[in-house]
């Protein structure tokens, strides 16, 4: 899994904006979810936002009006665009993808942080 910050870095004022990509290789066939999880300092990795190859999404409460994941089927993208930023944001994610054998694929992190 290929991801990309735009814009450049990650670093980033409280009250502003992200957006995450990340494009999952040729070689890993039939996706069905793709999607980002996150891992604070000393905090276990958890989810915050996923969505399926039919469009239905499932994003953590802490983000909920704050971020918008969207996908794109034919190319095998993910976005995750990150609104309103809190420092409580702050954190490594990772990209994920499941393909229909339940085959799990991570992405080797970005690191996110909210400081002013």
């Amino acid at each position: 899994l290929m991801c990309s910050c735009r814009p450049g870095g990650g670093l980033v004022q409280p009250g502003g904006s992200l957006r995450l990509s990340c494009a999952a290789s040729e070689s890993i066939f039939s996706i069905n979810i793709m999607g980002w999880y996150r891992q604070a300092p000393g905090m276990q990795r958890e989810l915050v936002a996923v969505i399926t190859s039919g469009g239905r999404s499932n994003v953590a409460d802490s983000v909920k009006d704050r971020f918008t994941i969207s996908r794109d089927n034919a190319k095998n993208t993910v976005n995750l665009q990150m609104n309103s930023l809190k420092p409580e944001d702050t954190a490594v994610y990772y990209c994920y993808a499941e393909n229909t054998l339940n085959m799990n694929y991570w992405g080797k992190g970005t690191q996110v942080t909210v400081s002013s």
